[in-house]
């Protein structure tokens, strides 16, 4: 009875018209994933994987929605291999041990198991360590799933036995072929305007499963005949938080692109990875700590006034807070992109730096050591010291250095903004210097 029952076409349809929509477009083989072609395509390494009939370990890595999950259980359909799924949320030691003996079962029986481990950053060093001697002997070919850098979250152990694939959010046109798929499945068109169109694919930010739900909700909440523009569509669906953890991936990418959009003199892109950080709820002094560094490290000396500027907006912020202070890291952002630069401060900085940790500790000339004592006078501290204001052209000439390491140039100006002016200065210097030092020879 119950048989029957389950096979009637209409209650069957109903159960499926119930099921989420990113499950009822689960595919069912892997030419039908949308997205990851560079593993997947017919040169991609998942590709020579399945055609060698044999899988290695992996660990999959990629924001939430780009079908790590999916291609894990397509890949053991396509190589015949035994396919379980734990996840590291609600699995601890004694779920792993279950696990791992019934594979061995199966590996008696002829049979290999792939062990899917979602979220596989979650589990600690000690259950990390568990799963290699399974992997070594081929008790299971180990999959993971994580959002989380692998470098940071995994063991170097396990990751020496892995190979790490990275899974890329979903570009716009492949959502795009996802939209016409759930069309398709649902026999309707999503009430949208081309504008709201896109914009609904922009609030998915690459992932496909939310990308389906945001779907969903347009389609429950729009009316008969009704057509949404960007506006409308906003008032009906819930926007999404862009993917954004301050203390992982997506802090420090985001960071690393404004810190080399500046670098790189695009004042456009650093304005939209500012607007990403800020959006992402990124703490603004944060950003504005880092803009003071960039002030010193890309432009330094080429614009002196670089830094002051940086540490006038930072405090800017600080008078005003959100939102109004932004607008000064903005305009921040903005100078220092523009701004000549040069890394000349930092070059020489770090050179001087490892010199005085290498050196050891020579003693300066005595020349321009003070003589508080009169005990240190008569030793010659101070002696032969010339007042540089005294002089014509207010320099002396005399050398600083110490003896042992004798003269050091590690500042070289870049022939860039303010550092020409600084350039021409320093030449001047070298040249009455060496003027100096012929006449004092003479």
């Amino acid at each position: 009875m119950a048989d029957l029952f389950a096979a009637d076409p209409e209650v069957a349809g109903a159960a499926d018209a119930n099921r989420p929509l990113a499950d009822r477009l689960r595919p069912r083989e892997l030419d039908e994933v949308i997205g990851q072609q560079h593993l997947l395509g017919p040169d991609g390494i998942l590709r020579r994987m399945i055609a060698s009939g044999r899988l290695g370990s992996l660990i999959l890595w990629g924001p939430p929605g780009t079908g790590k999950t999916t291609v894990a259980r397509l890949l053991a359909a396509e190589t015949d291999y035994v396919f379980d799924q734990i996840s590291a949320v609600f699995s601890g030691v004694a779920d792993l041990k279950k696990t791992f003996e019934k594979a061995r079962i199966e590996r008696s029986q002829g049979r290999r198991t792939l062990l899917f481990v979602d979220e596989i950053h979650r589990f600690n060093r000690a259950q990390q360590d568990s799963f290699l001697p399974v992997m070594e002997d081929g008790t299971v070919v180990l999959v993971g799933a994580t959002t989380e850098n692998p470098s940071f979250e995994l063991n170097a152990a396990l990751l020496s036995r892995s190979q790490v694939l990275r899974f890329e959010s979903l570009k716009p046109d492949e959502l795009e072929a996802l939209a016409q798929r759930a069309e398709a499945e649902l026999g309707k068109t999503l009430p949208l305007d081309a504008e709201a169109r896109a914009a609904l694919v922009g609030l998915a930010d690459g992932d496909g499963r939310a990308f389906l739900g945001l779907v969903e909700e347009v389609l429950l909440a729009t009316r008969p005949g009704e057509e949404l523009d960007p506006a409308g569509l906003l008032k009906v669906v819930q926007r999404r938080a862009p993917i954004y953890d301050k203390k992982q991936d997506g802090h420090y990418n985001l960071i690393s692109a404004l810190h080399k959009t500046i670098r790189g003199s695009d004042p456009n892109a650093a304005l939209y990875y500012l607007a990403r950080m800020l959006v992402a709820g990124e703490d603004p002094l944060f950003i504005a700590r880092r803009l003071i560094r960039m002030a010193s490290e890309d432009v330094g000396m080429a614009d002196p006034q670089a830094l002051p500027l940086a540490i006038a907006a930072r405090d800017s912020f600080e008078m005003l807070g959100s939102p109004e202070g932004e607008l000064a890291l903005a305009q921040c952002a903005i100078y220092l992109a523009v701004a000549p630069k040069s890394n000349a401060v930092e070059v020489a900085f770090n050179t001087a730096m490892a010199l005085a940790r290498s050196s050891g500790s020579p003693m300066p000339p005595m020349v321009i050591l003070n003589a508080p004592t009169k005990m240190m006078k008569g030793q010659g501290y101070g002696a032969g010291y010339i007042y540089d204001h005294d002089t014509p052209e207010g320099f002396s000439g005399q050398e600083y250095f110490p003896e042992a390491l004798g003269r050091q140039e590690f500042y070289q100006p870049v022939d860039r903004g303010f550092e020409r002016d600084v350039k021409k200065r320093l030449d001047y210097f070298d040249r009455l210097r060496t003027r100096k030092r012929e006449e004092g020879g003479e």
